[in-house]
């Protein structure tokens, strides 16, 4: 005789949703229960022996009275993470879609480890959430709160920050622009690809940011010494369509979007003088619109999806 001993096991269920591919395994823990050890992140995000995500979202209540639940937002790799600009658009359309948001109200605010995020949406014919125009709050440009260990090399009103700075390394010296919203980024805008080492791309005869071997290169510097708490690496390129990026996430790896990365880029690219404040950032996955706001608020407008729910066994 078989024996099912199924009943015995917990079953949690989840949902699987993305922003421009960047996806994520949301589980309903609104009685603060769900305990997820380290390795049990990493199961559920493997791509091929698990569900598949880069990072697992656990919806939580709020100690804010203002805000409808809190984003409790772990890496791939079982690292907790203060923000997540895909992540959070997710988050809204998860709890708009679920009825945690009034059918008359057309903003919400998550609660997140980087503070409230303000968030207005619309929504589809059905009254499902479509897209979103997070308010991601001021960057962040001084080096030891980012944290950075460069050197402040200039000020921007009258706050010291780090501007094209060269770090070396085995393929020759980058120049990082490092902007936290909320997490630490350090983009670096190829302005000319072809002064690149070729061993960089995968296609030495085709140099594009396509083709640049991410993996090797943003393992590098997401781990060098001047970011002391590791860092999200961008790499970018402008042209007329607008600025492409590539982004290689801090205890993720190479996604197909980041939304607080496409947020530093748009500003380390008004900061460099590059591009203005307002501006298409063109990912893997998809465009977003970033706008660095009067206020100096980085506003980022963009999709979310559901791609279906499930049921873990654990």
């Amino acid at each position: 005789m078989v024996h099912d001993d199924t009943d015995k096991l917990e079953r949690i269920d989840f949902a699987k949703l993305h922003g421009l591919g960047n996806d994520f395994i949301f589980i309903d823990d609104l009685s603060s229960e769900v305990n997820l050890t380290d390795d049990e992140v990493r199961a559920l995000c493997d791509r091929h022996f698990g569900i598949g995500a880069d990072g697992v979202i656990l919806v939580r209540p709020s100690e804010d009275a203002d805000c409808v639940a809190y984003m409790h937002y772990i890496n791939a790799d079982g690292t907790l993470a203060q923000m997540c600009g895909n992540g959070v658009r997710c988050f809204a359309k998860y709890l708009v879609d679920r009825g945690f948001v009034n059918e008359s109200e057309a903003s919400l605010v998550a609660d997140t480890l980087a503070g409230p995020k303000r968030i207005t949406f619309e929504r589809d014919d059905s009254g499902r959430l479509a897209s979103a125009t997070v308010d991601m709050g001021n960057p962040i440009l001084m080096p030891e709160s980012i944290p950075t260990n460069l050197d402040a090399n200039a000020t921007f009103e009258d706050m010291p920050c780090v501007l094209d700075e060269l770090i070396d390394s085995p393929w020759g010296t980058f120049a990082f622009t490092c902007v936290s919203m909320g997490n630490p980024h350090a983009i670096c805008f190829l302005d000319d690809l072809d002064a690149l080492d070729p061993s960089l791309f995968v296609d030495e005869a085709t140099r594009s940011l396509d083709s640049l071997d991410l993996d090797r290169i943003g393992a590098f510097f997401e781990s060098h010494d001047a970011f002391p708490e590791k860092a999200n690496i961008e790499f970018a390129h402008i042209d007329a369509d607008g600025i492409h990026m590539r982004v290689y996430e801090r205890g993720c790896g190479e996604t197909l979007a980041c939304g607080t990365g496409a947020c530093a880029t748009d500003v380390a690219a008004a900061l460099t003088g590059r591009a203005g404040k307002h501006n298409k950032i063109l990912l893997r996955g998809g465009a977003l619109d970033v706008d660095w706001a009067e206020d100096g608020h980085v506003l980022m407008t963009g999709p979310a999806v559901e791609s279906f729910t499930g049921t873990w066994i654990r």
